[in-house]
């Protein structure tokens, strides 16, 4: 339009400032100026020329955060926590509620750590992918009841069906086949009980290895021994996302991983993080407070799932990780899928 405008200004112009040659006429009454009210009434259809075409509104790398912003702000309301999404190839925050909260709460994570011990047995050949185990549903460890609360009726489970449906009692079943310090190993390699140097004046978290086969199998749910800040629960969901954007790199561990995330939130234990438009990886936690007989919401995730460039956490207290913490999940992705700049 830009381009267009300049020559029909000019043409409007010369066509009304050209009067004809004045015949002799007859003296007659005054009139009213014919050549200056047509001048006019083209300079005026010249600019209304110009303002016609609307303005088109484009997602920008700035409005970006301000509308992950909002999104974690509306969709938290009063409720205490933190949620903090950051940018996958640099670690920068992009957005944040409560970030003190966020680096310096510890809780025990629940089944948001159960990727890392899905990758820890693969990776060590104590777990093959295609290795199948039945449910049984019930689950009872050291008097506390950790019942399954996915559908009974799933069927043979798989690693990457039992990482989406997030059953207890599969990785309850094959933890001990790791020992406790391999698992504990395993855990601080993901960057578990270490600075991640996103905010300042971070706390860090705690692993203690299990000294027994039940402490090991409530580690292996998150439920003993590991303490987490949301930062560091999202710097390790970063590194997986850093991962995923290379598959190459990724081996066959992390191949079953990155399938059993995105299985989770396309029909599993995340689903309610499920975003029409924008693939989404992550995983819920429910996990017991130090504090008293409640539970607290996790979620951590990324999208998009093939090619990540946002990672998130969510960490609510009081809550509850499938429909809590993955309903807050859900809004943060949809501001993200309509605000983020279209290439």
């Amino acid at each position: 339009m830009a381009g267009t405008m300049g020559p029909m200004r000019e043409h409007i112009r010369t066509d009304c400032s050209s009067a004809p040659p004045e015949a002799p006429q007859p003296a007659r009454r005054a009139t009213l100026p014919v050549v200056p009210l047509l001048s006019a009434f083209c300079a005026i259809f010249a600019l209304s020329l110009f303002s016609a075409a609307p303005a088109q509104k484009t997602a920008s790398h700035s409005s970006l955060p301000a509308a992950l912003e909002r999104a974690l702000t509306s969709s938290f309301g009063k409720r205490s926590g933190a949620g903090v999404v950051a940018e996958v190839s640099t670690g920068r925050i992009l957005a944040a509620k409560d970030l003190t909260v966020a680096a310096r709460r510890l809780a025990l994570p629940g089944s948001s750590i159960k990727p890392f011990v899905l990758s820890a047995l693969i990776e060590s050949g104590r777990l093959r992918p295609d290795e199948a185990f039945v449910c049984p549903y019930k689950l009872e460890i050291s008097g506390r009841n950790l019942d399954c609360t996915h559908p009974p009726n799933t069927g043979p489970l798989y690693p990457v069906s039992a990482l989406a449906w997030s059953c207890n009692n599969f990785f309850v079943h094959f933890a001990p086949r790791l020992r406790p310090e391999e698992l504990a190993r395993a855990l601080a390699r993901w960057g578990f009980a270490s600075a991640t140097h996103l905010a300042g004046d971070e706390v860090v978290g705690v692993i203690l290895p299990a000294h027994s086969p039940s402490e090991l199998q409530l580690e292996a749910l998150g439920e003993y021994g590991i303490h987490v800040t949301p930062l560091e629960l999202l710097q390790a969901y970063r590194r997986l996302a850093i991962r995923r954007r290379d598959p190459a790199a990724s081996g066959r561990s992390l191949g079953v991983v990155f399938a059993g995330l995105e299985a989770s939130v396309s029909y599993g234990m995340s689903a309610a993080a499920r975003t029409e438009g924008l693939s989404v990886a992550g995983k819920t936690g429910t996990s017991i407070a130090d504090e008293g007989n409640w539970s607290h919401g996790w979620f951590a995730g990324y999208a998009p799932a093939d090619s990540p460039e946002i990672v998130l956490v969510v960490f609510l207290e009081r809550g509850r990780g499938p429909t809590d913490a993955a309903a807050i999940a859900h809004d943060v992705f949809t501001a993200y899928r309509d605000a983020r700049p279209r290439r």
